[in-house]
């Protein structure tokens, strides 16, 4: 496993990867199914709060979407499946890529509302990241003939 990368192009590191990250790089990948877990959230600092890396103090966003989220109905048991989208201004902190995979497949195999499922999300990222903004969606595929497409908002006051 590395402990430590860094990318250089031109001389210049460009991202550097550091040892508190498990889950990228990790020779195995442990998988849990049923009960969404905030624990597997991982966060590396993010290179718009480095002025060493943002010398113009540009204001970064970043826009992720998952297409393969799903759940089950907590009250029939059936598959929900859906997209997850989410969009933030990070502060200090950003998401790992893996680490928000394998948090969103904790979701698979637990019964949770549409609504309550989108504010976990939206909460346990606020929690990790303490970002300036942070805006979680769900865009379900219709449930009984009808689409639920709920949002989760955060803003620091």
């Amino acid at each position: 496993m590395l402990s430590h990368f860094s990318l250089r192009v031109r001389g210049t590191d460009i991202m550097e990867l550091h040892e508190q990250l498990k889950s990228l790089g990790a020779g195995s990948t442990g998988y849990s199914y049923d009960k969404p877990e905030a624990a597997l959230l991982e966060a590396f600092p993010s290179p718009f709060a480095q002025i060493e890396r943002n010398p113009s103090g540009c204001i970064g966003t970043l826009h992720i979407e998952c297409p393969e989220f799903t759940c089950l109905c907590p009250m029939t048991g059936q598959p929900d499946f859906g997209k997850i989208i989410i969009d933030y201004q990070p502060d200090q902190l950003c998401v790992e890529s893996k680490s928000l995979k394998l948090y969103l497949g904790s979701f698979r195999m637990h019964g949770e509302f549409h609504e309550a499922g989108v504010n976990r999300i939206c909460n346990d990222l606020v929690k990790l990241l303490d970002p300036v903004s942070l805006t979680v969606r769900g865009e379900f595929t219709p449930r009984g003939g009808i689409p639920f497409w709920p949002t989760a908002d955060y803003r620091r006051k």
